[in-house]
Parts: C-alpha cells; structure tokens; sequence
C-alpha cells in the first residue's frame, strides 16, 4: 500500500469535462461520452509555492504555458472510473514533487582513483608511441 499523500488535491480545484474517447470500443465510444479531460490550474491552486514551482518546473507535456496541467484519462468504459484514474494521476504527479530533491554536495575524487587515471593514460600512450614510423 501507498504512503498517504503530503498534500492532496482538492476536487474543488480540478475542472472536470466528459468527452467522447477515441479508438476501438464499438458503438459504445459513438454514444457515450465516457472519457474525461481534468484540468487543474497550478498557479492558482491551494499547494503550497515551492510544490507549485516544482511542478510548473517539470518537463511535462501536459502543463500548458499557462501553468494548467491537462490529463485525459479514457481507459475504461465508465466514466467515474475515467473520472478517479485522471485524479489520480494528478495526484501522483504531486506526490513526485512534493518533497524537494535532496542538494548535491560535490566531491573530491580520491588519491587511488587519481592514480588509476593516471595509469591508465600513461599506458594508453605507451600503445599509441608504438604506432609510430619505426627508424632502422
């Protein structure tokens, strides 16, 4: 099981619109409009600023310019299902972001490691001296 959420998206927030799924499903995906397109403004969202700019700052396809994270979800023929599955996904997007990623401290590389690349270089050039104009 899941750990629970730090911080949870409100339903309130999110933007719900059913629409027709597309692909194979019969006559069912001509009548019913069973997928769903969630909408959720992250600027103007209750999360706290630094999981915002986490957020906004991710590389994702779904986050418009305008900081609105667009998920489409139409993998079941139910459309509460579709409903929850978007949800979650927005929420497992949050929790990825939710805590901030631990700072880098540099390192020095060690006196062996200096050493193994030194060796290696000087055998490397050993091999390319020998491909020289041999002198008779």
């Amino acid at each position: 099981m899941t750990a629970p959420s730090k911080f949870v998206v409100p339903e309130h927030e999110v933007e719900f619109s059913a629409i027709r799924a597309q692909g194979a499903g019969g006559q069912n995906v001509n009548k019913v409009s069973s997928a769903v397109h969630l909408r959720f403004d992250i600027r103007a969202s209750s999360l706290p600023e630094p999981v915002k700019a986490r957020l906004l700052a991710l590389a994702d396809s779904r986050i418009t310019q305008d900081g609105v994270l667009v998920v489409k979800a139409q993998t079941t023929r139910s459309q509460d299902q579709n409903r929850a599955d978007a949800l979650q996904r927005v929420q497992e997007l949050v929790d990825s972001v939710a805590t901030p990623p631990r700072k880098r401290r540099p390192t020095k590389p060690t006196l062996a490691s200096k050493l193994r690349r030194l060796e290696g270089k000087a055998v490397r050039a050993q091999v390319k001296a020998g491909r020289g104009k041999v002198d008779e």
